[in-house]
């Protein structure tokens, strides 16, 4: 079984190292372990059986849909809105304007699935508006990469939809899981930058103009179009109205609705979003069947197994297992984008966390907060790319701007490992109802 491992190790850095698209090197890794080991197993057979299942699995629907959402949203003002409804709540807040990188990529990641979405359309405004304002640049450019992968965490997500689809989970329960990890994950983020603002008053900038209690009231208005498309996407799901597929017919057609209406959004823009959003599910949609095909060829050869009680036989308590699955994660985070570390590693992760003791859905949870770390650690780190695109600051700078909130997640990964009710709390009570 040595043998089997050092091949799939071997061939998945050799075609991955050489540029290779992740899906056909996860096809190619799969292809050579049959060569290798069952020579006489059809593996044009298996792979389209697989491609079948990856094309008409209905889970896999909402997915397009939510991609197509994300970048309608992008087309439209609703970051400008975010900006202006929220900013006269924050007068006396201490920290003041640098919570609305927080609470905009909050409120923004309930109606779009993708972390690098989420910073690009909050950033764009509130980035370059902090900065002109005299907000320490590093506070603004960190807390924006830490909230940016709230993208992924609050549903709905796209890589909850690919993690449920892979792990055959319930993908609104994992939904449903990710709001409370999500909504506290940016509390700590606000309290941090609080705390800072605190112990250091010249981190902010210009306090904002004083404004009425009607005045307040009345700037809630911009926030209208997003709170209707939270209503619609949201609410249709939790309230049992829509499954997540059809919540995102909903939510593509509410975004189309907002964009036309504030007049930025034309037929060649819907067009544009439609090509964008066609690519990305291209390229989804390659890299799922290379991991669908390559964890159906790894679990005929049986390495889960042999992985797993390998590990098993180093006697090491759940938490303690969590923490070394969490530095690897982190390690491969330096190296991979997040959706090829989630289908590389969930075949022989998963059954790991599960003879530990945690479930799908917990895992699920903690596999897509490692995945947003892996979305701020260098040199792959996507957000760390928009950020600098936005900025125009080093990458060095923007990664020592984040490392506060990279170590406040590696806190959070912990304390639910310690705590694993903050995720099953609002699913068992929902189902309890």
């Amino acid at each position: 079984m040595g043998k089997i491992v050092t091949s799939l190790l071997g061939l998945m850095t050799l075609l991955l190292g050489s540029g290779l698209w992740i899906g056909l090197g996860l096809i190619g890794t799969g292809v050579g372990l049959l060569y290798l080991f069952r020579p006489n197993m059809p593996a044009v057979k298996l792979l389209a059986q697989q491609a079948y299942n990856v094309v008409v699995s209905p889970e896999l629907l909402a997915l397009p849909l939510f991609i197509l959402m994300a970048e309608i949203l992008f087309r439209t003002k609703i970051s400008e809105a975010l900006f202006t409804g929220l900013s006269p709540w924050l007068r006396r807040v201490p920290g003041r304007l640098s919570h609305l990188t927080v609470l905009g990529c909050t409120m923004f990641a309930s109606v779009c699935g993708s972390s690098a979405a989420t910073t690009a359309t909050v950033g764009r405004i509130t980035a370059k508006e902090l900065i002109d304002r005299g907000y320490n640049r590093d506070l603004v450019t960190g807390s924006l990469a830490g909230a940016g992968t709230l993208g992924f965490l609050i549903p709905p997500s796209t890589i909850m939809i690919i993690y449920g689809v892979m792990a055959e989970e319930s993908i609104l329960k994992l939904f449903i899981a990710g709001i409370v990890p999500g909504v506290l994950l940016a509390a700590s983020y606000m309290g941090y930058l609080a705390i800072r603002s605190w112990l250091n008053p010249s981190l902010v900038g210009e306090t904002p103009p004083s404004t009425t209690f009607r005045e307040k009231m009345i700037a809630l208005k911009d926030l209208g179009p997003l709170l209707l498309l939270i209503g619609g996407v949201i609410g249709s799901m939790y309230g049992g109205f829509a499954s997540p597929t059809e919540a995102a017919t909903v939510g593509v057609l509410v975004s189309m609705g907002i964009g036309f209406a504030q007049r930025t959004l034309t037929l060649r823009g819907v067009i544009a979003a439609a090509r964008q959003a066609a690519e990305s599910c291209a390229m989804i949609g390659l890299i799922m069947l290379g991991a669908m095909f390559l964890s159906t060829v790894i679990g005929y050869l049986g390495i889960p197994r042999y992985i797993a009680a390998e590990i098993q036989s180093w006697g090491m308590s759940p938490v303690m297992l969590i923490v070394v699955l969490l530095v690897f994660y982190v390690i491969l985070g330096t190296v991979m984008e997040g959706l090829g570390i989630i289908v590389m590693t969930l075949p022989i992760t998963l059954p790991l966390a599960m003879a530990a003791g945690y479930d799908k859905v917990w895992f699920g949870i903690f596999l897509v907060i490692v995945v947003e770390m892996a979305q701020i650690t260098p040199p792959v780190g996507f957000n760390l790319t928009v950020i600098q695109r936005l900025t125009g600051d080093s990458m060095g700078r923007i990664t020592r701007a984040t490392l506060p909130f990279f170590w406040i997640m590696s806190a959070f990964v912990l304390m639910i490992a310690l705590f694993p009710g903050i995720i099953s709390f609002l699913p068992e009570l929902i189902r309890g109802k």
